[in-house]
């Protein structure tokens, strides 16, 4: 049985684990507008681990003047099956992620964040399984300018290769040869870190 004592100790030893993982985790950037060519040329992609992050910026300017005589451009994203991916078009099956509306935002570019887990204790998030492909695509807001079809592909690593890891998870998409990697560093080794965590709870 724990004494009181013990209670700070394990709420800052789950602090430093939430840190740590945040820590370690890749963080992929995407600038969403139509002057980025490889979303409108539809062959971006990106490979994930579980844990990461998509970070997603959406169209921004700095004053009401800057993007010329056209409107800003607003527009909403989806997540949608291969199928849909082809083409831009929204169907029954899309889910809408988030919506690019605040072109002259005062703080910057408004960046949406999409983590990559396979478990979420959110309504809203997203669950992603290793080995699968994810497609997003975008659709030009109502009131905004018509857009190019913008799209993104992102694969999670890794297929399963166990017979069982297989059956449990289901057929998954191979994974393609010619999937561009967003490189990024890890700042530290997940197991060395998880040990440093598990000698604060012996100590």
């Amino acid at each position: 049985m724990g004494t009181p004592g013990d209670l700070p100790v394990w709420k800052a030893a789950i602090f430093l684990f939430n840190v740590i993982s945040a820590a370690v985790a890749k963080r992929h950037v995407v600038y969403w507008n139509s002057t980025n060519t490889r979303l409108t040329a539809g062959d971006m992609s990106v490979q994930m681990n579980l844990n990461d992050y998509l970070d997603i910026y959406c169209p921004h300017y700095p004053n009401k003047g800057s993007q010329g005589p056209g409107q800003p451009e607003t527009l909403a994203l989806y997540l949608v099956g291969e199928g849909t991916f082809q083409g831009c078009v929204e169907t029954r099956e899309a889910i809408k992620r988030w919506e690019c509306n605040t072109p002259y935002a005062p703080f910057g570019p408004v960046r949406f964040s999409e983590k990559i887990q396979r478990f979420t204790p959110f309504s809203l998030g997203f669950e992603f399984l290793p080995g699968h492909n994810y497609y997003y695509s975008s659709l030009p807001a109502d009131e905004g300018p018509p857009l190019p079809c913008m799209k993104l592909r992102v694969t999670v690593c890794c297929k399963p290769t166990s017979e069982g890891s297989i059956e449990k998870e289901g057929h998954s998409k191979s994974l393609s040869d010619t999937v561009r990697s967003v490189c990024s560093l890890r700042t530290a080794s997940p197991p060395l870190l998880l040990t440093l965590v598990l000698l604060l709870l012996t100590t």
